[in-house]
């Protein structure tokens, strides 16, 4: 699968779909962009996309959308300081997790695939 945004190739995609109950999905999606945790993220070397999507017919999902430039990049990301205090609102809000891992070809999109597109 090839993964692009604004026309350029991602390395790696990784989606999370945060479960729980009681809105605590969306309310740990507002305390990561509140408390400045999102913005850190994206602030990291290496960090492509963080960003929060609400499912409308799961009010008790929500998908996180995080793309990196390679594996070192997430790799070090996972071993940062940061990574404990996400650790730590996820289990504040019970939030149980599906993920869905993409890493790209690095071929770009094909001619056929560009068509579809409406810009």
């Amino acid at each position: 699968m090839i993964l692009q945004i604004g026309g350029k190739a991602l390395s790696i995609a990784v989606n999370i779909y945060y479960r729980g109950i009681n809105g605590n999905a969306r309310k740990f999606a507002e305390e990561m962009e509140n408390s400045g945790i999102a913005d850190a993220v994206r602030k990291e070397e290496g960090n492509i996309k963080y960003d929060y999507f609400f499912p409308m017919a799961d009010l008790e999902t929500v998908l996180l959308i995080d793309c990196w430039e390679d594996q070192n990049v997430l790799d070090r990301h996972h071993a940062s300081p940061m990574m404990e205090k996400i650790t730590q609102l996820r289990e504040k809000y019970d939030l149980h997790m599906e993920v869905e891992r993409y890493v790209s070809d690095r071929n770009g999109m094909s001619e056929s695939d560009r068509q579809f597109i409406r810009k």
